[in-house]
């Protein structure tokens, strides 16, 4: 599990396809410090499998699926990259829950920029529309926001310098693609009364 909260800017190095899945080699002076084979990290929001670490850098198995699910697909090397590790359970929970599983892809459709801030808008996915909430949360691109801004067709969240200087948000341009992941919370509620509306009438829930 993450949390959303970018613990380094980070640059894919090396991108080797292969067929049916990539191998993807990344710089992260930070991240990999305490990282080892077998652990999770995220890469722009998408939770990924460490298959080797050392002298800074960490290597991960992307399989086609994800690379054509989410905006991984359109990296190439030099590009910037979020990265997070997974949280410990001694962590501070700065952010919200992030599955580091995303749900699908949005386009940057307007950047205005304040005296120390900027609200970007972006489009906004009908397959995902109804988990959208003014001032709910929301991940782009691995960044856990707050949606400032909502209308039937597109969303805004507000970016703060710190946002801005350390994550690849503060480079998106309009067009551009970014992963988004809605808070899995607003899923397990929906399911759940879908559930109950499925219950037959005087029908117990077994305990």
């Amino acid at each position: 599990m993450f949390t959303g909260i970018v613990e380094e800017l980070g640059q894919l190095l090396e991108r080797d396809d292969q067929g049916d899945s990539s191998v993807l080699r990344l710089r992260g002076p930070l991240v990999t410090e305490d990282l080892r084979h077998g652990d999770s990290v995220a890469v722009n929001g998408v939770c990924l499998t460490v298959t080797e670490t050392g002298d800074g850098q960490l290597a991960a198995d992307v399989m086609a699926e994800t690379l054509a699910r989410s905006a991984l697909g359109e990296l190439r090397p030099g590009d910037p990259v979020n990265l997070e590790r997974a949280l410990r359970s001694d962590g501070r929970f700065g952010g919200h829950v992030v599955q580091g599983h995303v749900d699908t892809t949005t386009e940057v459709v307007r950047r205005d920029p304040g005296d120390h801030w900027e609200v970007v808008t972006l489009r906004l996915p009908a397959e995902v529309s109804r988990y959208v909430v003014l001032k709910g949360s929301i991940t782009l691109d691995g960044v856990s926001l707050t949606v400032s801004g909502l209308a039937e067709d597109s969303f805004q969240v507000s970016l703060i310098p710190t946002t801005l200087a350390e994550t690849t948000l503060g480079s998106r341009r309009p067009g551009d693609r970014v992963n988004v992941e809605v808070d899995v919370l607003a899923k397990y509620v929906e399911r759940l009364l879908a559930a109950g509306e499925r219950r037959v009438p005087g029908q117990e829930v077994a305990r």
